[in-house]
């Protein structure tokens, strides 16, 4: 019996198949290894509550929290708090725009003035394939700075009031409704962001009955704003 072989543009086409589908795990794998970017903002302000904290923030929208300080000026030094959460896609565009406008903190931004208050020795990082900077501040006259200054610390209380939410839900329940009072009247003045990422803590307060129904209502007001609904 005579073999016929195949045309030679089958046994091409046949090799360029080969090549392509051996490449694609790799290209899959350089993909999912590809480095994130992050903006990182830290503060240290001795006698305020927190003392201290970091938040972290990637392009994908993961973000890290550390606080460490009392719950409140009468308690006694707390334990050190962490927090994973996911921040809205719309906060996170808003954090590395204003991230590229402040020219990714490469250089001063600190307005080097010294007669004015110090209000926090306050720390913005940026990181990604290609950059590495970092810029040291108490005052900083960059209208991008000032904003982003402003989120991360809106940011900070959301998560403080989530902190302190859970150990009052746990250990002192009647203390629910003026923490609750005062977080709503926060969200009012536009004074927090990423409510959603303490939305658990607010949603067991909501179920559970042996909790005053006026702060029930109070979580549940909180619940029902924007973007309430992320992990905690």
């Amino acid at each position: 019996m005579t073999r016929i072989s195949p045309p030679a543009t089958w046994t091409a086409a046949i090799v360029l198949l080969l090549v392509i589908l051996s490449s694609f795990p790799l290209a899959c794998a350089q993909e999912a290894k590809a480095p994130t970017a992050s903006v990182s903002f830290s503060l240290d302000f001795p006698q305020s509550i927190p003392d201290h904290y970091e938040i972290s923030v990637a392009s994908d929208g993961q973000a890290s929290y550390d606080s460490t300080g009392k719950l409140t000026p009468d308690s006694e030094p707390g334990d050190p708090f962490h927090l994973e959460f996911t921040i809205s896609p719309a906060s996170t565009k808003r954090i590395f725009d204003l991230a590229a406008r402040a020219k990714y903190f490469d250089g001063k931004i600190d307005s080097g003035k010294r007669n004015l208050a110090s209000t926090g020795a306050k720390v913005l990082t940026y990181k990604d394939a290609t950059r590495n900077s970092r810029a040291e501040y108490n005052y900083s006259p960059v209208p991008a700075v000032q904003e982003i200054t402003a989120v991360f610390q809106n940011m900070s209380s959301t998560l403080e009031f989530g902190r302190r939410l859970d150990y009052y839900h746990h250990h002192q329940k009647l203390a629910l409704e003026d923490e609750l009072k005062r977080m709503e009247e926060m969200a009012k003045e536009k004074n927090l962001e990423e409510i959603q990422a303490v939305a658990p803590i607010l949603q067991r307060i909501v179920d559970d009955k042996s909790v005053l129904n006026i702060t029930r209502a109070r979580a549940q007001r909180l619940l029902n704003r924007p973007q309430a609904g992320a992990s905690w």
